[in-house]
């Protein structure tokens, strides 16, 4: 018969499991803030301190660990979206999910990368970006036909706004935030339609086409 004071109740195994998970998330998350999103899988166990077979049987892949990781901030991103294209204000309600969106950047380098990146074999991670970037578009024709942002404003010249934040917070160290508000400040400024005054064309630089 075997030792029955050596094996766990199934209740305590499925809350090692959920620890591991919660580890292994919370130290992905802070790996990815410091170095980007190419962290080897084996430095993100070590942070965790787990073994790299309890890494790979939760996630077994990269792009499951940072989908899963980045999850959260994605989920908050449409959220904003959601309630900028809830206000009955576009203009107010595009420079809403601007300041939201650059703010969790300036919080998460990691992001950055994750927002930019598809991973077309998580499902429920290619949903939300399809909805972020749906409501992005629509909020964008919303501003533009109450007359307050700018005509010549692409969809595309979102993901140059978040390339610039990125520069800026990552360069900014520990002032982030208020390097990236003030930036922020200056692009409103300029996206406003009675500001406008002739550009070259807009990058092709679809949300798509971008691993920062």
């Amino acid at each position: 018969m075997p030792d029955q004071t050596s094996q766990k109740p199934a209740e305590a195994l499925r809350s090692d499991a959920r620890e591991n998970r919660e580890r292994i998330l919370a130290a992905a998350r802070e790996a990815y803030a410091l170095q980007g999103i190419d962290v080897p899988m084996a430095a993100i166990a070590r942070r965790a301190k787990v073994g790299v077979a309890t890494l790979y049987r939760r996630f077994p892949t990269r792009a499951a660990l940072v989908s899963e990781a980045f999850s959260e901030q994605l989920t908050h991103c449409v959220a904003a979206l959601d309630e900028g294209l809830d206000d009955p204000d576009p203009w107010r309600g595009f420079c809403s999910v601007v300041e939201k969106v650059c703010m969790m950047q300036a919080a998460e380098r990691g992001f950055t990368e994750a927002f930019l990146s598809q991973f077309p074999d998580h499902a429920g991670y290619a949903e939300e970006r399809r909805r972020a970037e749906e409501g992005l578009a629509l909020l964008i024709r919303r501003a533009k036909d109450c007359g307050r942002l700018r005509r010549d404003f692409d969809v595309q010249d979102f993901t140059l706004l978040i390339l610039a934040n990125c520069g800026a917070t990552t360069g900014a160290g520990e002032d982030a935030p208020a390097a990236s508000r003030r930036l922020v400040g200056y692009l409103l400024q300029s996206f406003r339609a009675e500001a406008a005054a002739p550009l070259p064309p807009p990058a092709p630089l679809g949300l798509d086409r971008i691993h920062a």
